[in-house]
């Protein structure tokens, strides 16, 4: 259902800002992990008429070899998909990057192994909940050597960077013949807020929603719907992301945590260490049992049809999928090791899939497994409530802000348990940061491809699952797995990514 965006009441007129102007790259050899890749360079380029923030410029890089004619992994400069990676990471800006060395898994970057594969990359930097200031704050997915500009306004809460990733995406398409590579096989990447990130640009394409925010930004009058979305361990759903994870971790007094901050000598761990209050136990006993009943109003279905629920002690069908889901990864390492072989560095503490000991092997097959101890192993993250704080101090709570109050509730049963003075944001700006309010609704991306460790403490393993269910109840293609030992990360398989881009493309 592409909607007709010659429509509008209002046309937005380009100007020869937003048009590509392919004399003004340069040829440039990358170096990472001791390997090479050449390429044209395109850097800086401003993708609005009027930004709101430095950060709103892209960076497109086009493999060398095409401009001689040749061809990489079968494509050439009009076939190759275009990759649009993003650097959220905990709903920060995301400013554009350059291929290089990804320091967290020690290989080359997204940008890089794209390059490298054939694929034109345009990355976009984008706002987040700090635009307009500095920060020292750093999570998973972001750029490491940036630390924002402080302009004096706060321009970057909801639905900012989405509406960025439509304004870059909307770039491409009005740029089409002049920025080598497919228009129609565009493909969005990102990891942690990143990963909702490229979930919202696959779900909500050409949403009316947006349209406002998009005119106000002088982004091209384009669509703005995408092929494919790669999403590693995203943080979506925000608002009913307290009671999963109450769900998944109730009862669990404990919890540990890793915060990081950059510094001029680079990121510093900082380890948190925690029991939650009587208070905060009571607060997870009354959101653990909210779960159920949102579980059950998605009517979500298996791939053989049948009905998945929970009652409302949270116990069910649902539950058990879930278990079936980490099992298979559990099964699928007991036979491969892949992340004992190649991804030890990254892998959780503990957890080698032969002595786990929430499992139970038999020979070489994973035959179950003890959801509880499961649970106390891995740990529990965060206290309750987990994103939507009583006190607004959760990253969370910044990015539904607005240009002059910094943080707003954005669930209901916060704001009836806030702790301090607040305001809930409006029901249509958080409904505008929720892929899966948009599945179907919208032009939603035909392939998707979610990862989410199977350690993953960030968020409920049911916040990915759903994600993954509505898209396959709704007939799309979606390639997910809970890859065994991982923690919240991203971009440790390139590889496998583009093997599962090739199929998709061709």
């Amino acid at each position: 259902m592409k909607q007709d965006y010659k429509e509008y009441e209002e046309k937005i007129k380009m100007n020869d800002n937003l048009k590509f102007d392919a004399e003004r790259g340069e040829t440039r050899t990358y170096e990472a992990a001791g390997k090479k890749i050449t390429c044209r360079a395109y850097l800086g380029i401003v993708y609005c008429e009027r930004p709101a923030d430095p950060v709103q410029k892209l960076n497109i890089f086009v493999p060398e070899v095409y401009d001689r004619g040749g061809m990489i992994s079968g494509y050439t400069k009009l076939t190759a998909p275009i990759f649009v990676p993003n650097t959220v990471g905990g709903y920060l800006p995301g400013p554009a990057e350059e291929p290089g060395l990804n320091i967290r898994t020690g290989m080359p970057n997204s940008v890089f192994a794209a390059l490298e594969h054939g694929c034109v990359v345009v990355s976009g930097g984008v706002r987040g909940r700090t635009s307009g200031m500095k920060s020292t704050e750093f999570f998973e997915g972001g750029k490491v050597d940036d630390t924002g500009q402080d302009n004096g306004k706060m321009v970057g809460k909801a639905p900012a960077l989405i509406v960025d990733m439509k304004a870059v995406i909307r770039y491409i398409r009005h740029n089409r013949g002049l920025i080598p590579g497919n228009t129609e096989r565009i493909i969005t990447s990102g990891t942690s807020a990143g990963g909702a990130l490229s979930a919202l640009a696959g779900a909500t394409g050409n949403s009316r929603d947006y349209v406002p925010y998009l005119k106000e930004i002088g982004a091209a009058d384009e669509r703005d719907d995408v092929f494919a979305a790669n999403c590693y361990c995203p943080i979506h759903n925000l608002e009913n992301s307290d009671s999963a994870y109450e769900w998944q971790f109730g009862g669990i007094r404990d919890y540990c945590r890793t915060r990081h901050k950059k510094t001029e000598h680079g990121i510093v761990r900082i380890q948190e260490d925690g029991t939650m209050t009587d208070r905060q136990m009571e607060l997870s006993g009354k959101l653990q049992k909210l779960f159920p009943a949102y579980l059950n109003s998605l009517k979500l279905k298996d791939e053989n049809g049948n009905s998945l629920n929970l009652d409302e002690n949270g116990e069910g069908s649902f539950l058990e999928y879930i278990k079936g889901e980490i099992l298979k990864s559990a099964g699928r390492e007991l036979a491969f090791h892949e992340t004992a072989n190649h991804l030890s560095g990254l892998s959780a503490p503990g957890s080698a899939v032969n002595t786990f000991p929430a499992l139970k092997i038999l020979g070489e097959r994973v035959v179950g497994l003890d959801w509880k101890a499961y649970m106390k192993e891995i740990t529990r993250m965060k206290p309750a409530p987990a994103f939507d704080a009583t006190d607004l101090k959760s990253p969370e709570n910044e990015e539904f802000g607005s240009m002059d109050m910094e943080a707003r509730h954005f669930s209901e049963f916060s704001m009836e348990y806030t702790e301090t003075e607040a305001e809930m944001a409006p029901e249509q700006l958080i409904r505008m940061l929720n892929p899966t309010k948009y599945i179907g609704k919208a032009d939603t991306a035909k392939h998707w491809r979610i990862r989410h460790g199977s350690f993953d403490r960030d968020t409920s393993f049911a916040i990915p699952v759903i994600l993954a269910l509505l898209l396959k109840n709704k007939g799309y293609d979606v390639d997910f797995l809970l890859p065994w030992g991982l923690p919240h990360s991203g971009d440790y398989d390139l590889q496998e990514l583009f093997t599962w881009i090739d199929t998709i493309c061709r």
